[in-house]
């Protein structure tokens, strides 16, 4: 059976510490928000100039004012500050991000990542993707294991154009958990969903990856 949305953004979560500076991408990545134990201070940060981001308002305290760079309304914090797009992207390029937690369309074996557009279909722009993953530390993405016509998503290499070549670090799907420990290692299979087989996984993956350590599932 596979992970939901929130059980995927749970097992990220997971992956952040007290302390970190967070930026999540639009689409499942911002159910990360939700999942981080009140014990962990985790800062926020958005490209549109942002920085200590609330959660999502109530529907009596939407201030259209008041958006995440999917536009998506959120609230403030005591703490919560505001500068200029250009300062934003400064701390992104300067290195000053923890984790990044971005969506993506494909994902490649040697770890590039498509997730800005698709040939022939209007995009709004390419967002902050690509300065993402230059500038911050560590790239997790979330998106499920196949396409909604049933083709591996996961692949030897990407069909789509590449927003980072040999970035992401960790790919969390619907279906199981990869990691690899430096960006010059294989990705390594770590965790399965529930009642998900290694030999499922290698049905609906194009990707070489390892196999060996310990294999476990969670809920």
């Amino acid at each position: 059976m596979a992970w939901t949305r929130g059980q995927m953004a749970r097992r990220a979560a997971a992956e952040l510490r007290d302390g970190y500076y967070v930026n999540l991408g639009i689409g499942i990545p911002t159910l990360v928000a939700n999942c981080v134990p009140e014990e962990i201070d985790i800062v926020f940060h958005s490209e549109n100039g942002m920085l200590g981001l609330g959660g999502f308002p109530a529907a009596d305290r939407v201030d259209p004012d008041v958006i995440n760079a999917g536009k998506q309304t959120i609230t403030e914090l005591a703490r919560t500050s505001y500068f200029s797009s250009a300062d934003s992207f400064a701390m992104i390029r300067g290195g000053h991000i923890d984790v990044s937690v971005l969506g993506a369309m494909e994902v490649a074996e040697n770890g590039d990542l498509a997730n800005w557009m698709v040939p022939g279909k209007m995009v709004k722009g390419m967002g902050g993707a690509m300065d993402l993953v230059a500038g911050v530390k560590k790239i997790i993405v979330l998106m499920e294991h196949v396409a909604k016509d049933g083709s591996p998503k996961f692949r030897r290499a990407c069909g789509l154009p590449i927003t980072g070549r040999n970035v992401v670090d960790m790919l969390i799907t619907d279906l199981a958990v990869f990691t690899r420990s430096d960006r010059i290692s294989a990705f390594e299979l770590r965790e399965m969903a529930p009642g998900v087989s290694v030999a499922d996984i290698r049905a609906v993956t194009e990707a070489r990856y390892l196999e060996k350590g310990s294999l476990g599932t969670s809920a």
